[in-house]
């Protein structure tokens, strides 16, 4: 995410639980692939649940920046 969406994610938050819940799946799922990642040799199970991590994730930050908007023009 880029910096001014972080800022405004940060401000808003507090006021928008539905917010907080996909930055906290957003950082959940970047753990979780971290992990997987970060070993020397995937199972095929395991890259099947990379490629599903890396869906949900996408479509969370998706949701996610299209909220920060729509709160950032409500708030002006």
């Amino acid at each position: 995410m880029e910096k001014k969406e972080l800022e405004l994610l940060e401000k808003l938050a507090p006021d928008h639980p539905d917010l907080k819940s996909l930055w906290d799946d957003h950082i959940l799922y970047e753990k979780q692939l971290e992990k997987l990642e970060g070993k020397s040799f995937l199972t095929p199970s395991e890259e099947q649940q990379v490629r599903l991590i890396k869906k949900q994730k996408l479509d969370g930050k998706t949701k996610l920046v299209a909220l920060l908007h729509q709160y950032a023009q409500k708030e002006g």
